[in-house]
């Protein structure tokens, strides 16, 4: 029996981390798959060892890291099974985790697949109907084990011939968590997230922003690139023409995100005397720099600023921002923008 190798679908949530503990429990070598896009724990690309290291102690899982940003954003144009309820594409997600893991399988030695699915959980992407169409469409039919439901669905190979013993899988159905919580107690699992939309894609206002990229919302939109996508969960998004694509960080915390996420043809404003929040002007090399618009987008952009920041005795003065354009630098004062003067660039 040694020798046996599955590779399982990790999302980190309670179902993943038990179908891959109920089937490691057997004996078999499960190496955990956490597909990222830039839609869901795209951080991690950056801490790879440290979550691996993280997720071996806490549940004693062998846990790797992969992209799947290129195919995830072809998919967003057309997926062949539509959206959810916002603009999430939640089968061809799954379709598109199986088919990458199905091709991983030679890399690895495995000799079968899993997921934390269970039947009737989801009522978009966990119908039996679905659960089938997903086997079919990623290339998986007789290769996919859900341990926590598989007594409710026909044996696949890996069961018939004794990789993993069907009688120590599962036969979970509907919406509830009571089972999974219970069999976590059973296998000393008491450290695990509670359920939560980790998907940018099913948060209703982060869709209609990433539904707007898509459908044309600047004049570069088609580019799509991974790091465009992340600027659009992150702090206050205005835009003043087809091309000029402006946000403001709401906090410090958005602040140094905004700082890590500048691309090498971005511009940051600042208050240079009081705090207040960092700008970041997308494409501003490309798109603005030396054209005739240039001063009066600056003075529109660095107002906002202005306005946004630390009041002082409850108003709002003028204050000196900075440019920051990468080899050159700026200062100068600025007055607040009115509040609507700006309205209409809110996204």
């Amino acid at each position: 029996m040694n020798g046996r190798v599955a590779l399982g679908l990790f999302s980190g949530g309670l179902d993943s981390i038990l179908a891959c503990r109920v089937v490691a429990d057997q004996g078999v070598r499960v190496v955990a798959l956490k597909f990222v896009t830039p839609f869901f724990d795209h951080d991690l690309l950056t801490r790879q060892e440290e979550y691996a290291a993280a997720m071996r102690q806490r549940y004693g899982l062998s846990v790797e890291v992969i992209d799947i940003s290129e195919g995830y954003l072809r998919l967003l144009d057309h997926p062949a099974h539509g959206f959810g309820k916002h603009f999430n594409p939640c089968i061809d997600c799954k379709i598109l985790m199986l088919t990458r893991a199905r091709e991983l399988m030679a890399t690895y030695g495995a000799s079968f697949l899993l997921t934390g699915e269970v039947l009737g959980q989801r009522p978009m992407s966990q119908r039996r109907d679905t659960l089938r169409v997903i086997e079919r469409d990623s290339g998986c039919e007789g290769l996919l084990l859900r341990p926590l439901c598989a007594k409710l669905m026909a044996p696949i190979p890996a069961e018939l011939e004794g990789l993993v013993d069907r009688e120590r899988l599962y036969g979970f159905s509907g919406r509830g968590r009571k089972q999974q919580k219970l069999l976590a107690a059973q296998l000393g699992i008491t450290d695990y997230p509670t359920p939560a939309g980790g998907c940018m894609l099913t948060d209703p206002n982060l869709a209609v922003r990433i539904r707007h990229f898509y459908d044309g919302l600047f004049s570069f939109g088609e580019r799509r690139a991974v790091d465009d996508l992340r600027l659009l969960a992150v702090g206050r998004q205005f835009k003043l023409d087809d091309d000029t694509w402006f946000i403001l960080g709401r906090d410090e915390r958005e602040n140094n995100r905004l700082e890590a996420l500048r691309g090498p043809g971005d511009w940051l404003l600042r208050m240079a005397t009081r705090p207040g929040p960092l700008g970041l002007l997308r494409h501003a090399q490309e798109k603005l720099a030396g054209s005739s618009r240039e001063g009066a987008v600056i003075r529109q952009l660095a107002g906002l600023v202005v306005r946004h920041g630390r009041k002082e005795e409850g108003k709002t003065p003028a204050a000196e921002v900075l440019i920051d354009k990468g080899a050159v630098r700026e200062q100068a004062v600025f007055a607040p923008l009115a509040d609507d003067d700006f309205a209409a660039w809110r996204i």
